[in-house]
Order: C-alpha cells, then sequence, then structure tokens
C-alpha cells in the first residue's frame, strides 16, 4: 500500500517548530510532577502497530491518569491492573457482537493485529485528567490522522463520542471507512454503544477490501 514509515511520517511533523516547543513543555512536566504514561511509553502505540500495517484507528481522548494503568495505548492498561469502566463496556459489546471474552485489560495484542490505539493527547499529570489538554498534542495526532488518511487505503476509523467525531474532517471518506457510535463510557453506552458491533462491522468491511479480518480475541504472548 505505501513504503512509507512511521519514521518518515514523524519527521515531517516534528520538524515543525510548534512540535519542538511543545515537546519542551512536556520534557518539563516530566522533570518536575508525576505523568503518565512512563516517558519511555508515550509512543507505544506508533512501536506497536507500523504505519503500512494500520488496519483500523481507535481513537480515544487522553491516557488514564492512575498510577500503572496507562501505557501508551488508548482504552489499554497495563496487564493485572483492573479493567477501566468504557473497556469493560468495550469487551461487552465484543462479546455481544463476536462471542469473544478478553479477561484483561491490555490491547497490544489488538494493536499488533494493526489496529492503531491512539490517544489524541498523549500525555497527562497524575490524578488530574485533561491536564494536558491544549498543549500541542492535538495537532500532532490531527497530522498523524491526515498522514494515515493521505497514504494508506481502507482503514476503518472508529470514533466514539463527539469529541473523536470532529476529527472526521481530516478523512478521506472516499477511501476509507468511519464507524460512529456514542462513547463506550457507562454515562452513555447505553444510548447506543450497545448493539452498535463496530467489531464485525470493521472486519466486514476490511474483508470486503481485501485486507483480511482483525483478531480481536486475547492473545497477548
Amino acid at each position: 500500500m505505501t513504503d512509507l514509515n512511521w519514521q518518515e511520517i514523524f519527521h515531517d511533523i516534528t520538524n515543525q517548530h510548534d512540535f519542538t516547543s511543545m515537546k519542551q513543555t512536556i520534557n518539563e512536566c516530566y522533570k518536575t510532577g508525576e505523568v503518565y504514561p512512563p516517558e519511555e511509553e508515550i509512543y507505544t502505540a506508533f512501536e506497536l502497530t507500523p504505519f503500512d500495517s494500520i488496519k483500523a484507528v481507535i481513537l480515544g481522548q487522553d491516557p488514564y491518569h492512575g498510577k500503572g494503568q496507562s501505557h501508551g495505548l488508548a482504552f489499554s492498561v497495563n496487564e493485572g491492573v483492573k479493567i477501566p469502566p468504557s473497556l469493560r463496556n468495550m469487551y461487552k459489546e465484543l462479546e455481544s457482537d463476536l462471542g469473544l471474552v478478553r479477561t484483561q485489560g491490555n490491547l497490544s495484542d489488538w494493536a499488533k493485529e494493526g489496529v492503531l490505539l491512539l490517544n489524541t493527547v498523549l500525555t497527562v499529570d497524575a490524578g488530574d485528567a485533561n491536564s494536558h489538554r491544549g498543549l500541542g498534542w492535538e495537532k500532532f495526532t490531527d497530522d498523524i490522522i491526515r498522514a494515515i488518511s493521505d497514504n494508506l487505503e481502507h482503514v476503518v476509523f472508529i470514533l466514539w463520542g463527539k469529541p473523536a467525531q470532529t476529527k472526521i474532517k481530516l478523512i478521506d471518506t472516499d477511501k476509507h471507512h468511519i464507524i460512529t457510535s456514542v462513547h463506550p463510557s457507562p454515562l452513555s453506552a447505553y444510548r447506543g454503544f450497545f448493539g452498535s458491533k463496530p467489531f464485525s462491522q470493521t472486519n466486514e468491511y476490511l474483508e470486503d477490501k481485501g485486507r483480511g479480518a482483525i483478531d480481536w480475541s486475547e492473545h497477548n504472548e
């Protein structure tokens, strides 16, 4: 599909002045306070899902802000950590949709299947949700979404909730597929997330386009 890799995509984005300025701010936050995920795990999503292997993008907002939870993948938590409410609802829908049961919250296996688990903001202060909103991550992740849309074909973008759905304008809907519903949060899941069948919908589209289905089952090594 493309010869591009993350290194080349990042080169174009991170050479911009506003990224350099933001990164200095983020580096200072790590030096002076407790920030999640651990600094070496900020870019886990890109490390586990090569650019040319992306089949689907699940868009989150910002990382979990509890100790030991976040490891650089949207919605995912480290193994052994209690499954958060939104992820628990995602698992309920997965079981209803495809009959698959997952017992732990680490989604690294999805990432390796080609699911880019991308938060729009990649860092957060401990115990303070959305604390890094507006520092500049949003432009970085918008550029990532644009790069995926422009350079790849037949990617499924799974956008849950209104903040995620504001990103539709960045996506070429002629060559990609968008799945939307309310957010899986307990506050909204019963208003249209349950029964939306995002996992089977994704696989139907991918198989139709000859890209092969995603194995959503639990198979972390």
